[in-house]
């Protein structure tokens, strides 16, 4: 192949419990992208369209990761990429994961597909940290490998592909307001209580289990933040009103996606995720805020080739 486009898929990163070790592939929204061979060596970004985005490919996030990438490949030729923003920057659902995860994936299927889901999780990683001061991979790892992962380990790097129970749905609320990555971590705490630390790896452990052994019960139970989402939901407007409209409509459970502002909502059927999300949209219109909302299956491939 000389050339491909692929759907890179935006992603939700921490749910609820798992600070930046859990994340899981949403498949309703997500990021186009065409890269192409050219005799140029080097990575050239040659058009982007849906936001404003520089055009050097190491000040680019997808430039960065296919930088970390050619430069372990060194192949005799270059790439060009264009991107086709659908994720809007600072919107929590993993606008910066799609682009870094999604040049080093496409880069790989050009090249004859010699680095495993691991090696391209490590490339991606990369661009993170020019998107968020943090090499954290709870983004680009379900992106990648699709459905629900744990990063065990960052150094060395160690992902974990979790079960995703069939029926699950995702319901996403965007409010139009920008909250930064590095903003968001500045105001969390350095130190937690003991009591709040075993809470919370009691819910990721139960969380896990759940997962494996289709427990709807057990993961709404798990959904549960007593660390981050204290802090960050002041962040976000009307962030209870959101929560206790969808636990109230049969939402499993609602939380923060990734640092906001999206809020998301992870329901036990189709029918359910529609009605939790009519009612978050009614609820949610009388703000004054401008919001979009999204209801989704849960991605189990990542990122596809179209």
């Amino acid at each position: 192949m000389k050339a491909l486009k692929i759907f890179s898929p935006a992603t939700v990163a921490n749910v609820s419990c798992g600070f930046d070790v859990l994340g899981f592939c949403l498949d309703a929204i997500g990021d186009e992208m065409v890269i192409r061979t050219t005799e140029k060596k080097g990575i050239h970004l040659t058009k982007i369209e849906g936001c404003e985005l520089p055009f050097e490919a190491d000040k680019n996030v997808a430039g960065v990761s296919a930088l970390a990438l050619i430069e372990d490949a060194d192949p005799d030729f270059g790439f060009e990429i264009e991107i086709y923003k659908k994720i809007k920057p600072g919107s929590g659902i993993g606008s910066s994961s799609a682009s870094a995860a999604g040049s080093v994936f496409a880069i790989n299927e050009l090249l004859g597909k010699p680095y495993s889901k691991t090696e391209l999780t490590r490339f991606a990683m990369k661009g993170e940290v020019l998107a968020s001061q943090s090499e954290h991979a709870d983004n680009v790892a379900p992106a990648i490998f699709g459905g629900f992962t744990l990063v065990k380990s960052v150094n060395p790097l160690e992902v974990l592909q979790l079960p995703t129970p069939k029926d699950l749905y995702a319901v996403i609320i965007h409010p139009q307001i920008e909250i930064k990555t590095a903003e968001a971590r500045a105001i969390l705490p350095k130190d937690i209580r003991l009591k709040d630390a075993i809470t919370q790896w009691s819910n990721v452990g139960s969380l896990v289990h759940a997962l494996h052994t289709n427990n709807y019960n057990l993961l709404s139970k798990s959904l549960t933040d007593v660390i981050v989402e204290p802090h960050r939901s002041k962040l976000i407007p009307h962030f209870e009103k959101v929560r206790e409209t969808a636990l109230l409509h049969g939402a499993l459970g609602c939380g923060i996606s990734g640092s906001g502002p999206s809020i998301f909502s992870l329901c036990h059927g189709k029918e359910v995720a529609q009605q939790v999300a009519m009612q978050i949209k009614y609820v949610y219109s009388t703000t004054g805020i401008p919001f979009e909302i999204y209801t989704s299956e849960i991605n189990t491939k990542g990122i596809k080739i179209i």
